[in-house]
């Protein structure tokens, strides 16, 4: 009886999950990472080949890779049905020399979100050269002191309570390989110290994966605070060999170490229950790191991407 219960539970959690997920895209998809690589693809590319996959949400990627013209912009989206979900500060918070480069693109991509009626703020501190040969090794990974991580704290939340208060975001801090929040226990210790009014959670379950931790099992700890979502798989073997070889993040990214989803070691079908057990109301992003030059192709891997959340439940729209 209690069997049949909880499945039932279950089901009417599906029913009512399957309209408020909804699941998008990002440019870092096609290997965007940096506005001003050369190497990237048009941003009216991303739009097209993102609609083209069987997606109506796509990310803003690094600021000034999308226009900062709300009306150039938002006639694209509307061109290729897209909307607008949230945008990264993918910057580096650990320097402190770099504040206002960081607090620049912090405002600037709160700008563009607000804009267009997006809502997610996602910050990441960016590689660092003291983290970069511990990715993957949390046992190893350099540790700041505390007056140094009391003023990295601070920054984010300076950032976060700019995005809440000034802007109406939603912000959520996202660990990131190489970073200096990277690994369960930094991520713990700045959710501690940082108001859950400013900053919650955008969980990425491949740099979790990639950290050494276990996804699902950070998901049933720390639901109730996460807004977001950004899906990621990866590939165990190639994880294995760059973590061994302490190979860069970037290096690694061109070496496939995030695959297409369900070909990895992230339990998709898990993250979906944990998701609408506990009714989880918003958007989750494809996220599958890429080289822009690489031999794969960003518009198939995403309609495989996306053919495969379908076919375990999820919906594209």
């Amino acid at each position: 009886m209690t069997q049949a219960l909880n499945e039932l539970g279950l089901k009417s959690a599906i029913i009512k999950g399957i309209t408020m997920i909804k699941i998008g895209n990002a440019p870092c998809s096609w290997g965007v990472e940096f506005s001003d690589d050369p190497r990237n693809p048009s941003w009216r590319k991303v739009l097209e080949e993102n609609a083209e996959a069987g997606f109506t949400g796509i990310e803003l990627g690094p600021v000034g890779f999308m226009p900062e013209d709300p009306s150039i912009l938002s006639e694209a989206l509307d061109e290729f049905q897209q909307e607008l979900i949230g945008g990264v500060v993918f910057r580096p918070f650990h320097d402190p020399k770099q504040w206002d480069y960081v607090l620049d693109g912090a405002v600037r991509t709160c700008k563009s979100l607000m804009a267009h009626g997006a809502e997610q703020l996602v910050l990441i501190d960016s590689i660092s050269p003291r983290r970069a040969p511990t990715a993957g090794r949390s046992d190893e990974a350099e540790q700041m002191n505390r007056a140094e991580w009391t003023t990295f704290k601070n920054r984010i939340a300076t950032v976060a309570k700019i995005g809440t208060e000034e802007y109406g975001l939603t912000v959520g801090i996202h660990a990131h390989a190489a970073g200096f929040i990277d690994f369960e226990p930094e991520i713990e210790q700045l959710l501690e110290e940082v108001d859950e009014r400013y900053l919650k959670i955008c969980f990425d379950t491949g740099h979790h994966s990639y950290a050494g931790f276990d996804p699902t099992s950070f998901m049933r700890r720390y639901i109730q605070r996460i807004s977001y979502m950004h899906f990621k798989d990866i590939d165990p073997s190639v994880k294995a060999d760059v973590v061994s070889k302490r190979t860069d993040f970037y290096s690694a990214c061109g070496q496939g170490i995030f695959c297409n989803l369900g070909d990895g070691d992230v339990d998709f079908k898990t993250v979906r229950e944990l998701l609408l057990e506990n009714n989880f109301d918003g958007w989750c992003t494809v996220e599958q790191d890429c080289d822009p030059e690489g031999k794969t192709s960003p518009l198939d891997d995403a309609k495989i991407n996306r053919e495969y959340l379908e076919s375990i439940g999820f919906k594209s729209t």
